[in-house]
C-alpha cells in the first residue's frame, strides 16, 4: 500500500485532476490511499473571505464564496461526464456553502474571528476537492471510496495548529481504512484537516498536508509515500535564484528535514518525521511531469564523496541579541530565556553564544514586543531585523575538510550576524542581511554545484 499526497497545484483545474487520476490509476496495484489539498487558492480565498466578514465587509465575503463555489462547479462539470453525479455535487456544495455564508454572517455581525472558526472555514477546501476527485476517479470506473479524515486524523484542541495524536489516529486509521485496503478501494480523504476528542474541526496549520501523509503512511505502515507537487524533486537550491539548480535523485531523511526547516518549500518541515519512525521511504515527484523520477528520501542513502547537497533559504528573520554581564555564565540563565520565548510560543531557529552575549533567531514577531518586555527584566536586549538565513546540507559535511572554508571564501564580501553548525554536523546555518540573500545563494550554488563531479546523485531539472 501506498500514500500519494497531491498538493493544490495538483488539482487546481479539471486538466490536472485528470493527469492525478490517471497517476492514481497507474498505481492502482499497489492500492493507494491519496491525500489531497484544496485546489490551489481555495485556502486563501476561504480564509480571506472570512476575515473580510469580520472587517463589517458581508457582501464582499460572500462574493468571495461565490465565486469560489462557480471555480469548483467549473471545475466538476469539465471532469465528470455523468450529469447526475455533478448536479448531486452541485447540491452537496451548495448546502456547505451557504453554511459558509452563514459562518460569516456571525463573525460580520460579532466582529470576532476566532482560530475554531478559522478552522471550520479552512477544512472546507480540502472536503471540496477531494469529493470531486473521489467522484471523477469512480467515474472512470475504479473502485473509490471517499473518506472524511476527520473520522481519524484526531488531534487536540489547538485551533489552527493542531497536535496529532498519534496512537489514537493509529487505532482510528487501521478500524476506518484498513477494511477498505483489503478490498482493493482506492481511498480518496485529505490532508490539512482533523478533529479533536470532541468531534470539531481542526487544521494542523499551513502546508499540513504532507504530514497527513506521513501520518497516514506511518499509521498504516505503507510501504512508501510519495508527495506530488509541481516541482520536480529535491534541488541543489532554488531555481529561480539559481538557475543552474540541478535535481537530487536521493538524500537521507536528516538532510531532508534540515532542509525543509529551513525553507526549502517542497516539503512541509514535518513531514519527514512520521516517516522516519517507520523507516518509509518518501518520494517527491511532479504531477506536471508525471514520467520524472523525482527525489527519494530515504534512511541511509548511498555514501558519496558530494560534501554539499542543497542550499536553501529564509527570508523574515528577526536576531534577538541577549545579553548580560551579571547572569551570563549564572546557573539558569539559558532556561530564563527560553521560557520566555517558550510562554509566549515563539520558536527559535538558530542560537549562538559568546562569552557576552546569546544570540537567536526567530520568524514570527508577533509577540516580540513581549518578549522584550520580559527578556529586558533581567538583561540588555537589542534587535536585528530584515535578515535571512542561508542553510549548507550535506551529509558529508562532517567527514570532508575544507568546507567551512569554501562557504567563507565564496561569502568573503557579505557581512555574516551569525554562523552555527548543528550537532548533527550536516548543517551549516549563515544569517546575513535578507537584501543579500539571493546573491549568497548564487556564491555558494556556484562554489558546490558549478562543476557537479561525475555521480548519478544530481539530475539536470525536468530530466528522468
Amino acid at each position: 500500500m501506498i500514500v500519494m499526497k497531491f498538493g493544490g497545484t495538483s488539482v487546481e483545474d479539471a486538466k490536472s485532476m485528470r493527469t492525478v487520476i490517471e497517476i492514481v490509476r497507474k498505481e492502482k496495484a499497489q492500492t493507494p490511499i491519496v491525500v489531497l489539498s484544496a485546489i490551489s487558492g481555495a485556502t486563501n480565498t476561504l480564509l480571506k473571505s472570512a476575515k473580510t466578514a469580520q472587517e463589517g465587509k458581508l457582501e464582499e465575503a460572500i462574493l468571495l464564496l461565490n465565486g469560489l463555489f462557480d471555480r469548483h462547479v467549473t471545475v466538476m462539470e469539465n471532469l465528470i461526464d455523468n450529469r447526475q453525479t455533478v448536479q448531486q455535487l452541485i447540491a452537496s456544495f451548495k448546502q456547505r456553502f451557504e453554511e459558509l455564508r452563514n459562518l460569516c454572517r456571525g463573525i460580520a455581525i460579532l466582529g470576532e474571528l476566532t482560530n475554531r472558526s478559522l478552522d471550520a472555514i479552512a477544512s472546507v477546501g480540502e472536503l471540496l476537492s477531494s469529493q470531486i476527485l473521489a467522484e471523477a476517479i469512480r467515474s472512470q470506473g475504479l473502485s473509490a471510496q471517499w473518506v472524511d479524515a476527520r473520522t481519524f486524523m484526531k488531534t487536540d484542541s489547538q485551533f489552527a495548529s493542531a497536535v496529532p495524536q498519534f496512537e489514537l489516529i493509529d487505532c482510528k486509521a487501521k478500524e476506518i481504512l484498513s477494511p477498505l485496503i483489503a478490498a482493493g478501494t482506492v481511498i480518496v480523504t485529505q490532508g490539512f484537516i482533523g478533529s479533536n476528542d470532541k468531534g470539531t474541526t481542526t487544521t494542523l496549520g499551513r502546508g499540513g498536508s504532507d504530514y497527513s501523509a506521513s501520518i497516514i503512511g506511518a499509521a498504516l505502515d505503507a510501504d512508501e509515500i510519495q508527495i506530488w507537487t509541481d516541482v520536480d524533486g529535491v534541488l541543489t537550491a532554488d531555481p529561480r535564484i539559481a538557475p543552474g539548480a540541478q535535481k537530487l535523485r536521493m538524500i537521507s531523511f536528516r538532510e531532508a528535514a534540515e532542509l525543509a526547516y529551513f525553507g526549502a518549500k517542497v516539503l512541509h518541515p514535518s513531514t519527514i518525521f512520521p516517516a522516519v519512525k517507520k523507516d518509509i521511504p518518501v518520494v517527491v515527484l511532479n504531477s506536471k511531469r508525471p514520467e520524472n523520477s523525482g527525489t527519494r528520501i530515504v534512511s541511509h542513502p548511498p555514501k558519496t564523496n558530494i560534501p554539499v547537497k542543497s542550499i536553501a533559504c529564509k527570508r523574515g528573520i528577526t536576531v534577538v541579541n541577549v545579553q548580560s554581564l551579571r547572569m551570563l555564565m549564572a546557573y539558569g540563565f539559558l532556561e530564563s530565556i527560553f521560557s520566555v520565548f517558550n510562554k509566549y510560543q515563539t520558536p527559535v531557529d538558530l542560537v549562538s553564544t559568546s562569552e557576552v552575549a546569546v544570540s537567536l533567531t526567530i520568524d514570527t514577531t508577533v509577540t516580540l514586543d513581549k518578549i522584550i518586555a520580559e527578556l529586558s527584566e533581567f538583561a540588555e536586549v537589542s534587535i536585528l531585523e530584515h535578515q535571512g538565513i542561508i542553510c549548507v546540507v550535506g551529509d558529508q559535511m562532517r567527514s570532508t575538510a575544507g568546507v567551512a572554508d569554501q562557504i567563507f571564501n565564496a561569502l568573503k564580501e557579505v557581512n555574516l550576524v551569525m554562523i552555527t553548525q548543528g550537532a548533527s554536523e550536516i548543517n551549516m546555518s549563515l544569517v546575513i542581511d535578507e537584501t543579500q540573500v539571493d546573491e549568497a545563494v548564487r556564491r555558494l550554488h556556484k562554489q558546490f554545484f558549478e562543476s557537479i563531479p561525475d555521480t548519478d546523485l544530481f539530475e539536470p531539472v525536468g530530466g528522468k
